[in-house]
């Protein structure tokens, strides 16, 4: 192929004010964090719950919960994201309805829409392995912390979860490093996350390759570093003799 690679576009102006093409990149990466981590902060706390909920012996809050994941796991995630961008606003009361279309800024709109969609969806995911790695564990636990006088909530909070989130570390990782590849879907609302300024840098400087070489090499050091740091996680919380458990 006969392509003549230009290394030093990233420094080059991009026509607009004082900006290199390098900023754009850094401004991406920096929304793609943030929809990433507020977005698993979401997707793990309510998919804890929710994995509590389906191993209860309650049947209504164990429904409840099997219905939440068979919704949120099987709508696309495009299509949750345009409900909760383009439909949700509009069943908002009006003060708020007003509130999020004219008096945030239209990043601030899109941004709070993408995380909650992430958030919501992720858990799903997330309630699945927490219960997966509860139900891993021996009966007999339970059954013992009953027997020493613990309640229902301290069996969980003392006794069942601590356990079952160290065997559940590899494929909550899995669930960590999809949310910041599934942060892209941000792009499609007008948010300008790395991918969206990988798009716009390719389009203004012609340098498809080169732009997309970046986010790719972005992409892969941001997940193998967040790889990494999970796998040290893993074995500084890991306890002898419990088995961890892949995802589904």
């Amino acid at each position: 192929m006969d392509y003549n690679w230009d290394w030093s576009i990233y420094f080059k102006s991009t026509g607009i004010g004082s900006e290199i093409y390098l900023d754009w990149f850094i401004t991406g990466l920096g929304w793609t964090i943030a929809i990433a981590l507020v977005g698993w902060l979401i997707a793990l706390g309510l998919g804890s719950l929710l994995g509590v909920m389906r191993t209860l012996p309650n049947r209504w809050l164990s429904g409840i919960a099997t219905a939440y994941v068979e919704i949120f796991r099987n709508v696309p995630l495009l299509v949750q994201l345009f409900l909760w961008y383009f439909l949700v606003p509009d069943l908002l009361p009006e003060s708020l309805e007003l509130w999020f279309k004219q008096e945030l800024a239209p990043a601030t709109s899109a941004y709070l829409s993408v995380v909650v969609c992430l958030g919501l969806f992720t858990a799903a995911r997330v309630c699945e392995q927490v219960r997966t790695g509860i139900e891993a564990l021996p009966k007999g636990q339970a059954a013992a912390a009953y027997a020493m006088g613990f309640r229902m909530p301290q069996i969980y909070i003392h006794v069942l979860l601590p356990q079952a989130f160290r065997i559940i570390i590899p494929p909550l990782t899995s669930e960590f490093l999809n949310i910041f590849k599934n942060s892209s879907v941000a792009s499609l609302i007008g948010l300008m996350e790395l991918l969206a300024q990988t798009k716009q840098t390719a389009e203004f400087s012609a340098n498809l390759f080169e732009a997309f070489t970046l986010a790719t090499l972005i992409y892969f050091t941001l997940n193998m570093s967040l790889m990494l740091m999970m796998r040290l996680v893993e074995k500084k919380v890991a306890v002898p003799g419990l088995i961890s458990v892949e995802g589904k």
